[in-house]
């Protein structure tokens, strides 16, 4: 089996927040691989990983960062996979990374989630992956049909809570 979602992260300490993407993409059985990187301290390997992932059958590439930010943009100026950048919370609640992901200059976009939003990331990533794979695409419909299922659950629950003056 091949990756072809990979998901990237400054350090490991960004894996409480980007384990999220992993269990979303394990959930729709996509292959994909997780690694280490960092813009600023591994440049040259960023910059080997970018120019190979498409080599590699990469399809989509997640990547998430804190602070300065700059993963997601350094690996996008050096391949023309779509990435998703994840803007991790650190410093600034991570008002610093997200405007550091989504500020790219013209021709080279990085699309951008919310900060620490590495599921949404995963879910994108498996829209753009259902857009040529079937099997994929009726897994990812099936998980969206459970998001209404959830919210019609969570209003049977909130009939059952009582208060003296709630109408419903």
């Amino acid at each position: 089996m091949s990756p072809i979602v990979s998901i990237i992260m400054g350090s490991t300490s960004d894996l409480p927040v980007m384990e999220k993407a992993c269990k979303f993409l394990d959930d729709m059985q996509v292959p994909f691989e997780v690694n280490a990187l960092s813009a600023h301290r591994t440049p040259d390997a960023v910059e080997q990983f970018a120019k190979d992932a498409h080599e590699r059958g990469i399809r989509v590439i997640i990547a998430g960062a804190g602070m300065a930010a700059a993963l997601p943009g350094v690996i996008a100026a050096q391949t023309t996979l779509p990435v998703i950048g994840v803007p991790i919370k650190g410093m600034l609640d991570g008002l610093d990374a997200m405007l550091s992901i989504i500020q790219m200059p013209p021709g080279i976009p990085v699309a951008t989630v919310g900060i620490n939003g590495a599921m949404n990331a995963a879910i994108l990533a498996v829209e753009m992956l259902a857009l040529a794979d079937e099997a994929v695409a009726e897994r990812l419909a099936a998980y969206k049909a459970t998001l209404g299922q959830k919210i019609e659950k969570a209003n049977r629950d909130l009939a059952e809570v009582k208060y003296m003056f709630k109408t419903n």
